[in-house]
């Protein structure tokens, strides 16, 4: 490989068709007269390597591939795949599934007929022309090349994020239901898409294997972070990324796949070993996992295998609103501007989240049919408690918002109303996420080095029209899964008085989050978070996630989330931690001592040379978690450049960001001032039933000096001043 590929999307790449970072050039027939009529990408080598390619000089060799070619090659990997019928534009997300399998078959035959080297997959082929080939016929309208956006600027973001960014393909810029774009190129065991393997060529070591080894619970905490910052990164997660799933038709749930093999085609179980220490106790020899259903890229480009993001991926509170018009419309209540809540306990007590009555059982596990888990814009409000508290949060937020603003502009409709309190929801998100969290994960230097430091109060003028506001997949794989490493083995209960009452084991309360139905137990469970500590940031991870995630009510086991997590970004061809090191400028250890030197723990890079061949094999997030954290930081200079360099990208590339005045419906100066004031503790105060005092910065412990609990109606804690959005037009 020449040098590595920045962050970029397959979009620009299609755009930029002459130029890539690896030093390769493809030319299309109407550059190049000599060309046969049916050449749809001319392919040049330099006669100095057949791994690289470069411009037509030094007697190196050039070829043609032809449509021709493509259709031959299409037409067999349909066969394979099972799609026998005549041309027809996929309808369902299933059918998508199989046209991007039968794309990426094809692309597996053009590598071997044509003998493509990994390079040429990946930069090479995504360029070709697929209008000119019978995958035209056969490719969605939503991805074709031809769609536009509307010349007038909105002055609210889409449902889906589509034309969010101006430039080249723009309705894809942000939009949901796209490819994770690549920091660096993805390494396939087979170069197209079968999980990476060992760089001697041999499988990597069992993800459960490294998981007991490298992973064990080790029980230690951390002394400042509070388990709100975890629930918050969490949220933050849920705002930006969703990899695409395999259900089960009709009912939406996960196929049982240790149970039937053979029950989705992605099926992919991950094997126990015979002598695991605890699965071996029951027997237990498979994790249930599955592979995420490869991608179709604008256009129906070929190409390495790729995965759909379903979310927005900028930071716009998607969590709560959803990221296709479908879902937002099923959470609104049509009046006000007011998102559908439940009104069910006792007077004083704020509603809680709507039912999810349709696919009642996805993501949920139900102890009875008349019991149900909550709606919300992500599915995964029900993925563990914290998560279902923040997300109620939110709406009551958007709640008093609107009905604020309706008292404010009694002149306002309810779609004005609900898009106004949306976009100041989305800010809200915004700034707290670069105002609390990220300077507590990345320390005051990694927010300097990547540009993340918010503008006191003036607007933030590095907008880039034409950059992708999206997160790559590293990012979502690895990297910000680091708060895994976070999670504590209970959920800790706290009165009002700021007394600890009881505690539940984490994994009773993972898709179960029954308990807020209890009158007050929303305010025990807020007051839980800001005062209990979460786990050191390092090797360890809780039992209850490492051999207990999704526990069957009366089961002894569940599933590995530290196993899952190796294997998902394997499958998704995620570069070992060796690679990222590369990229991000970082000495690159290639023997087990000089490997030792970057780990929290000298025994770690023994653990590691127990079961890896190589240092280059270790996967990206197992050793991410375990890197020697930076100072300030809570994580090691890998994973603070990952994230980094993606949340920086958040912020220059999205036109709706709440300091940009680049856009028709941007702040004013007055109104930025004003969020730049709101706390996450505000909003706890203003959302919680009846809480009294909480410390400033909830996402650090309480101190008596340096962060003391203060009265929720104290200026210590600012409001925003909703009075700035009064607007007289009445129009609207």
């Amino acid at each position: 490989m020449a040098s590595h590929i920045l962050l970029f999307t397959f979009a620009s790449a299609l755009i930029l068709a002459s130029r890539s970072s690896v030093g390769q050039e493809f030319f299309s027939p109407s550059l190049d007269d000599s060309l046969p009529p049916d050449c749809v990408l001319k392919v040049v080598r330099d006669a100095a390597s057949s791994n690289d390619i470069s411009s037509n000089v030094g007697g190196g060799e050039s070829f043609c591939i032809s449509a021709s070619a493509v259709n031959e090659a299409f037409r067999l990997a349909r066969s394979k795949v099972g799609i026998f019928s005549a041309p027809r534009k996929p309808r369902t997300s299933v059918e998508e599934d199989l046209l991007a399998e039968a794309l990426q078959e094809t692309t597996r035959l053009l590598k071997g007929r044509f003998k493509l080297t990994d390079d040429e997959i990946w930069g090479g082929l995504p360029l070709l022309d697929t209008s000119e080939t019978e995958i035209v016929d056969w490719c969605p309208d939503r991805l074709s090349l031809r769609r536009t956006c509307p010349p007038r600027l909105s002055r609210y973001r889409s449902y889906d994020g589509s034309c969010n960014n101006e430039g080249p393909l723009s309705w894809a810029q942000g939009a949901s239901m796209q490819p994770f774009p690549r920091m660096i190129p993805p390494v396939y065991g087979d170069g197209v898409g079968q999980p990476r393997r060992s760089i001697s060529g041999r499988p990597l070591p069992n993800a459960r294997l490294v998981s007991a080894t490298v992973h064990r619970d080790l029980g230690f905490h951390d002394h400042a972070v509070t388990l709100m910052f975890l629930a918050w990164g969490q949220l933050l997660d849920h705002d930006v990324t969703f990899t695409a799933e395999a259900k089960n038709p009709g009912t939406n749930t996960e196929p049982q796949c240790c149970d039937n093999p053979r029950a989705n085609p992605n099926c992919a179980t991950l094997t126990v070993p015979f002598d695991d220490p605890f699965y071996a106790k029951y027997g237990r020899r498979c994790i249930e996992f599955m592979r995420t259903p490869a991608a179709l890229r604008p256009g129906c480009r070929l190409g390495t295998r790729s995965q759909n993001n379903e979310l927005t991926p900028a930071i716009d509170a998607s969590f709560v609103y959803g990221s296709t018009m479908q879902v937002a419309r099923s959470l609104r209540l049509g009046a006000g501007g007011q998102l559908a809540s439940l009104d069910i306990l006792p007077s004083g007590l704020k509603p809680l989240l709507p039912l999810k009555i349709r696919f009642p059982d996805d993501g949920c596990t139900r102890p009875s049919q008349d019991i149900f888990c909550f709606l919300a814009g992500d599915n995964r409000v029900n993925e563990q408690l914290m998560l279902t508290v923040l997300h109620t949060v939110f709406v009551r937020e958007h709640n008093r918002i609107a009905t604020e603003l309706a008292i404010i502009n009694p002149h306002w409709r309810d779609e004005t109303l609900y898009q106004e309190t949306r976009a100041i929801v989305a800010a809200i998100v915004q700034h707290i996420t670069y105002d609390e969290f990220l300077p507590v994960l990345l320390g005051k230097d990694g927010m300097a080095k990547y540009d993340l430091r918010l503008e006191p109060e003036d607007y933030y003028n590095l907008y880039q029209p034409g950059l992708n506001p999206t997160v790559p997949d590293s990012f979502g794989t690895a990297a910000f899964r680091f708060g895994h490493s976070l999670l504590p083995s209970t959920i800790e209960r706290w009165s009002p008085a700021h007394r600890y009452i009881s505690s539940i084991r984490l994994s009773a309360v993972l898709r179960q989050p029954f308990s807020v139905y209890r009158p007050g137990r929303m305010d025990e469970l807020i007051l839980g978070m800001v005062n209990q500590v979460s786990q050191a940031m390092d090797e360890a991870v809780t039992s209850e996630v490492t051999t207990h995630l999704f526990r069957k009510p009366g089961a002894p086991f569940g599933r590995d989330l530290a196993s899952i997590n190796i294997a998902r970004a394997r499958e998704h061809g995620v570069p070992s931690y060796t690679r990222f090191r590369e990229y991000c400028g970082l000495p690159v250890p290639n023997t087990w001592l000089e490997f030792a030197q970057d780990m929290s723990h000298n025994v770690t890079a023994l653990e590691y040379s127990n079961v890896f061949e190589s240092v280059h094999d270790v996967d990206l997030w197992s050793a991410g978690i375990c890197e020697r954290p930076l100072p300030g930081s809570m994580v090691g200079p890998t994973f603070s450049c990952i994230i980094g360099k993606s949340f920086r990208q958040l912020r220059r590339a999205d036109r709706f960001w709440y300091e940009n005045p680049d856009h028709p419906g941007a702040f004013s100066p007055e109104q930025i001032r004003s969020i730049k004031q709101m706390t996450l503790a505000r909003m706890l105060c203003d959302n919680s039933d009846k809480i009294e005092t909480i410390q400033n910065f909830v996402l650090l412990l309480p101190d008596p000096d340096l962060n003391p609990r203060v009265s929720c109606r104290s200026s210590v804690i600012p409001r925003l001043d909703l009075s700035l959005w009064q607007d007289l037009n009445i129009s609207k």
